[in-house]
């Protein structure tokens, strides 16, 4: 994909995201829903509506490199998740099938072999423990999780360093997880 043409779709998708903006701020977990209709739920509030209602919902696996569990089947090829209980904020999540390709290879560490670009959406926002690390579980000592805004993300595009800086933001896009086979962009949405 051209650099041109990612840019376009930049501007198009963080264009129809800040329309969205008022939707969700990034707010801390009360408690992670437990009900199946409270994941389902939560895991639509991830995404614009348009997208979340005839989406999958899936949960995350019970065990450790367990399988999801589907919650809903869906029909318009994408996939929505409820809060991970893991994190100190309320961040479920939506993405399409070759961004849900990334998250399954991220899930079993493995190396992502995506076929072409894919986009997320996290409009509850989300946290992080490491921004340079995909399997970081907490904080490094000293810090803190990083708290981010409501935003978009962007798999399988070449990202140009000289363009997007890695050091987190909430007023302009930043590469995740840089250098690793798992950075992707993340374009905040307010």
């Amino acid at each position: 994909m051209s650099r041109l043409r990612v840019s376009l779709l930049l501007i198009v998708f963080a264009g129809l995201l800040m329309l969205a903006q008022g939707l969700a701020q990034t707010k801390p977990a009360a408690q992670p829903p437990k009900t199946k209709e409270a994941k389902i739920q939560n895991a639509m509030s991830a995404a614009l509506p348009g997208i979340a209602k005839d989406a999958a919902i899936m949960d995350f696996p019970q065990t450790a490199g367990g399988p999801m569990v589907e919650l809903r089947k869906g029909t318009n090829g994408w996939t929505c998740l409820p809060d991970t209980p893991d994190s100190p904020v309320n961040d479920p999540m939506c993405v399409d099938k070759i961004a849900m390709q990334f998250m399954g290879a991220w899930m079993a560490k493995k190396d992502p072999k995506l076929a072409g670009f894919g986009m997320g959406y996290m409009l509850q926002g989300g946290a992080t423990a490491d921004n340079d690390a995909p399997f970081a579980t907490k904080p490094p000592a000293g810090k803190d999780w990083l708290r981010e805004p409501p935003h978009l993300m962007l798999f399988g595009v070449k990202l140009a360093p000289d363009v997007y800086s890695s050091a987190p933001n909430t007023t302009r896009p930043w590469i995740m997880w840089k250098g690793t086979p798992y950075e992707h962009l993340m374009v905040p949405v307010k």
